[in-house]
């Protein structure tokens, strides 16, 4: 063990001490639940790995693919028509909506679920034709994935004019006093990201909306790459659209939008035209994936069952503390394992973090930058010895062009979340030590 490193582990000792020392008043997760949890802890062929590339798709939870193997034993029929099993499948499917509004304090008929984040977000843009029109503006961000980013762009062609909220190429943050300089009395529309997949930076969404609705401009906030760290509560945002995807929260391969009931006037219908009165099927041109909703639910089901492994007493009948308690749970796992972990890059004369070099105001998706590495080729010889994760540019192209990094090479990038363990830090550690020292 280098000498460096011994330092290092030292440090994490008494981190973790000093952690476990001032938050005994809090519940600590039970990891060990956690992880029974999530088939993918117990399957032979993932032994001895750290899955740590959870921004690009998290393992799926048990309840997920008992529900989904459920449907498609017992209710693979055509749902909603009159003989029972038909009904049973809507029934199954209108759970899902009911169990997510519930968890993102908002209403079932605010709620949409489609194939993808991306998709969801061209069929919306698609939709506001009409409502938004020739000499409009939008502001739109270069911090964004670019699906949520890209679609909008392309609006410039139909005379739309596109103003861009450019970060700062030092660090990649957003300013919102150079937000305010951009509002005027054409703006209608604001999209931004709640956290970048790149920096791990949060933004100050509720703020940000806010300011906004001040100027009388609609905001739509791709919350992707936070809603795994603990899912929004959408009332508070006080957004009028969010989108995340499913599939990135230890559910199947669907996006989900919110969006907010004064938004329909302003959205037209991409459905059938004998279906424009039908409220799911209004933003689903290609219709519903019936088994993947109906199984969604077991997404809540996994949360509830967390809340009923950590907290008294069960029957709390504010669901809102419930839906706190768990958000709260999950980010301080994280911050457990993330603390570490960053820590060591900072620490590390060859590692330059791309995005807040400390716990404070970041999701646990990290990037970095090795000095005479390739993220590419690292990312390949880290995953030959078990450690999962990821490399490029992660769809976030104009980021990394602003802050003048390869795209080509991209970031190397770990991303964490509640079931990441100790054990799985200190293994990247050890292999990453192993190969740039």
């Amino acid at each position: 063990m280098s000498r460096l490193k011994q330092l290092f582990m030292a440090k994490i000792t008494l981190s973790i001490t000093h952690m476990e020392a001032t938050t005994v008043h809090t519940t600590p997760l039970d990891l060990d639940f956690v992880r029974r949890q999530f088939p993918a802890f117990s399957e032979p062929s993932l032994k001895n790995t750290a899955f740590l590339e959870n921004a690009g798709g998290s393992y799926m939870c048990q309840q997920v693919i008992d529900r989904l193997a459920c449907y498609y034993r017992q209710t693979k029929v055509q749902p909603y028509h009159p003989y029972p099993q038909a009904q049973t499948a809507g029934q199954l499917m209108d759970s899902a909506y009911t169990a997510f509004s519930r968890w993102l304090n908002v209403t079932d008929e605010e709620l949409y679920f489609g194939p993808s984040t991306g998709q969801n977000t061209y069929v919306l843009s698609q939709a506001m034709l009409g409502w938004l029109t020739a000499g409009d503006e939008i502001i739109v961000t270069n911090q964004d994935h670019e699906a949520n980013s890209g679609v909008w762009r392309k609006m410039a062609q139909l005379g739309i004019v596109i103003r861009q909220w450019g970060v700062d190429p030092a660090t990649g943050s957003l300013d919102i006093e150079q937000l305010k300089t951009l509002f005027n009395a054409r703006t209608k529309l604001l999209v931004f990201p709640h956290c970048s997949n790149i920096l791990g930076e949060i933004n100050p969404v509720a703020k940000i909306a806010t300011l906004a609705r001040k100027n009388g401009v609609k905001t739509l906030v791709d919350g992707v790459s936070y809603a795994a760290h603990g899912l929004p509560d959408i009332q508070a945002l006080d957004v009028d659209i969010y989108l995340f995807s499913l599939y990135k929260v230890y559910g199947t391969h669907q996006g989900i939008m919110v969006v907010r009931s004064h938004m329909d006037q302003y959205l037209t219908n991409q459905g059938h035209y004998f279906n424009a009165d039908l409220r799911e099927k209004r933003l689903t041109p290609a219709g519903p994936d019936h088994a993947q909703i109906a199984a969604a639910t077991g997404v809540c089901d996994y949360f509830t069952a967390l809340y009923q492994q950590h907290f008294k007493p069960l029957d709390n009948p504010d669901f809102q503390v419930q839906r706190q308690a768990i958000h709260d749970l999950l980010i301080r796992a994280e911050q457990a394992v993330l603390t570490p972990l960053l820590k060591f890059f900072n620490s590390h004369p060859k590692i330059r973090i791309i995005g807040p070099a400390t716990p404070n105001n970041r999701a646990p998706t990290v990037s970095i930058i090795v000095e005479g590495y390739s993220a590419m080729k690292l990312a390949k010889q880290l995953g030959e010895q078990g450690i999962m994760c990821g490399a490029g540019h992660f769809y976030s192209v104009r980021l990394l062009e602003a802050m003048e990094i390869d795209t080509l090479d991209g970031v190397l990038r770990f991303s964490l979340v509640h079931y990441t363990s100790t054990e799985d830090i200190e293994m990247l550690i050890d292999k990453l030590t192993a190969i740039i020292d």
